[in-house]
């Protein structure tokens, strides 16, 4: 790993040493949190999104924290799927509450093996940075790739397939990073002014063939 790369996942660490944390999920129900109740359980103590043959989503729908908004922070939880692909939406807006449906940026990962830990912003600018990237976006939405933060492929190998896995976000003014297993996927700088500083935190539950995914262990961090 680059030095450089070493440094920025460290300082990524400390950012909010000192920050008031926060558990999001007390292990046993949805309290706290808010989305289409035929989709979204508590199974084996995990926040369960699960779609089947019979019960399909009309389009991706989330389950959103309902405590507050979120602006810098660091989150840390744990997630495991089974099919499909999913992600963690953050400083993101609520555009159709009748079916929990969000827009903003989102940590992604997948059942596959291209998309895990990629920045995407839902029903916005697309994929923002690839896995592996170091990103400046400029105002006008033109995309920059200033460097690398590691091998797409050295990053997926580490991600274990069906088993829970750990991701972490941080979030400091439009600086944005995102790890998996400790291992840094994108280092993003948002320089625009249409990139959010602030909105809600969300999981998703996306439409397409059956499948599963879960999370527990979730702890907010922000500075006091």
């Amino acid at each position: 790993m680059k030095l450089t790369t070493t440094l920025a996942a460290l300082l990524a660490l400390c950012t909010f040493a000192s920050a008031d944390e926060k558990q999001l999920f007390n292990g046993k129900d949805l309290t706290g949190w808010k989305g289409q109740p035929e989709f979204w359980s508590v199974k084996d103590g995990a926040l369960t999104g699960q779609t089947t043959a019979e019960n399909k989503v009309k389009e991706n729908t989330f389950l959103i924290w309902q405590d507050g908004e979120v602006g810098d922070f660091e989150l840390t939880l744990q997630y495991k799927i089974v099919g499909g692909n999913s992600g963690i939406q953050y400083r993101s807006k609520v555009v159709k509450a009748e079916y929990s449906v969000v827009a903003g940026y989102q940590a992604d990962f997948e059942a596959g093996k291209t998309y895990s830990g990629i920045l995407y912003e839902e029903k916005g600018r697309g994929i923002l940075a690839k896995r592996g990237q170091k990103v400046a976006i400029h105002e006008g939405n033109k995309i920059e790739v200033t460097g690398e933060v590691g091998k797409s492929d050295e990053i997926q190998a580490a991600i274990k397939n069906e088993e829970w896995n750990d991701y972490k976000i941080v979030a400091k003014g439009g600086h944005l990073q995102h790890f998996i297993n400790g291992n840094l996927t994108v280092d993003v700088t948002d320089e625009t002014a249409v990139g959010a500083k602030s909105g809600v935190l969300a999981l998703q539950l996306h439409a397409g063939p059956p499948m599963m995914v879960q999370f527990k262990n979730i702890v907010l961090k922000t500075d006091k």
